[in-house]
């Protein structure tokens, strides 16, 4: 059941205005509300704007430009949701200043719509008040004049009925009474007249306590929707943001479940490899123990010169000979042993060794006499100098590589 303002609020005296100023008080409430309501609204969208704004900051300054391939996505699109996040909250708080807007508009309309009842309440009150106590006056003056005559009453019977009265002190005495009794009926008069006047004064301000209680109730009425429908659309405005920060980073975990681990590692790989074997080892060379090392540094282009000419020779010689007619030949132009001039210094003794080795490292022939490999060839040892240097065939080529880049298979 619905309750009245109408049927709730009088005052039990005349004058009392108490039901009036319990509703205006009401009012005054209601209104101090709406400005808390816009007070939130307004701190809420200083919030909102300031974290809008941050969080753009934070994705443009958020770095990742050293990532590369499925991560570097998922942390460009993480950076541009945030941003996006950033953005939907700087709108959001100006949605929020619009709805601190409109409930301002609000407030100050039912401030002008009350503004007119208030003034008719007040005028019509003091009115009222002030007839109630002209009339009260009245009243006093009516009683004393009704006091008076009465009093002349008796003086006038006591001096009548007494046998030493004289007769002008009779007619004074009815004189007495008649003023006074006229002076009674005047005051009636005008008590009478006050009484009415004050009547009419009593409706006119029930009537319009009556039109301002239903206006004030309305009002109010009003209010209360009006603010608990700002509350709800507010809650919804929050409520959609945090669906729609949701819906962005669900966007962010759609990139991140096609980021692969392996497929970024290898990403890297290809793009960056620097080689698939460890760099060569450090070979010690002795300065005193390597003449046979030094011989071929120093003088491989003499060397290299003697053997060719050798070689021409012999061919020349016995045309298509055996390599092993080659051989002796190369044993009878080589030094003798013991010498220890230039290029014939003593060739060390080698040990001979028919076994197959396999190519730990890469290595690049630096002389005629050396031979290229590369790592994993599977090669025969021939001879294994005490230099350090191994004379070595691979698929019908023979050169010198280094010992150290060779394991036993």
């Amino acid at each position: 059941m619905k309750l009245e303002f109408k049927d709730a609020f009088w005052g039990e005296e005349f004058t009392s205005n108490f039901g009036y100023e319990t509703i205006l008080q009401r009012l005054n409430e209601g209104r101090r509300t709406c400005k808390d309501f816009e007070e939130v609204l307004k701190m809420r969208a200083l919030a909102e704007d300031k974290y809008g704004r941050e969080l753009v900051t934070i994705a443009r300054k958020a770095g990742g430009l050293s990532e590369i391939f499925s991560l570097r996505l998922s942390f460009d699109e993480m950076k541009a949701q945030i941003e996006n996040v950033g953005n939907m909250h700087i709108q959001q708080a100006a949605l929020l200043k619009e709805e601190m807007t409109r409930m301002e508009q609000f407030r100050e309309r039912q401030k002008e719509q009350r503004k007119k009842f208030e003034i008719n309440m007040e005028k019509v009150q003091k009115n009222k008040v002030s007839f109630y106590k002209k009339t009260m006056e009245s009243k006093r003056c009516y009683e004393q004049r009704c006091r008076e005559v009465d009093e002349a009453e008796q003086m006038s019977e006591k001096i009548t009925n007494a046998s030493t009265a004289t007769t002008k002190q009779i007619d004074k005495v009815k004189n007495k009474l008649k003023q006074c009794k006229e002076a009674a009926q005047e005051a009636e008069k005008q008590y009478a007249s006050n009484t009415e006047q004050l009547d009419k004064i009593r409706q006119e301000w029930e009537s319009i306590h009556i039109i301002t209680c239903e206006m004030f109730q309305q009002l109010e009425e009003d209010r209360v929707s009006v603010v608990r429908n700002a509350l709800w659309v507010h809650t919804n405005h929050l409520s959609m943001q945090c669906v729609k920060d949701d819906e962005c980073y669900e966007n962010v975990r759609t990139v991140l479940e096609k980021c692969d681990i392996v497929s970024d590692n290898n990403y890297f790989v290809e793009t960056n490899r620097t080689g698939s074997t460890p760099a060569a080892p450090i070979i010690f060379q002795s300065y005193y123990e390597s003449d046979d090392s030094a011989v071929r540094n120093c003088s491989t282009g003499f060397v290299e010169g003697v053997i060719k000419g050798i070689s021409r020779f012999s061919n020349l010689l016995q045309g298509s000979g055996s390599s092993d007619s080659k051989n002796s030949i190369e044993e009878k132009v080589a030094p003798p042993h013991g010498s220890s001039d230039g290029v014939y210094a003593p060739v060390p003794e080698s040990k001979e060794a028919c076994e197959e080795y396999k190519a730990v490292y890469n290595y690049t022939a630096q002389g005629e006499h050396e031979l290229s490999v590369s790592a994993g060839d599977v090669l025969v040892v021939i001879d294994q100098g005490e230099d350090g240097w191994w004379t070595v065939q691979r698929q019908g080529l023979t050169g010198l590589v280094p010992g150290l880049y060779l394991a036993k298979e």
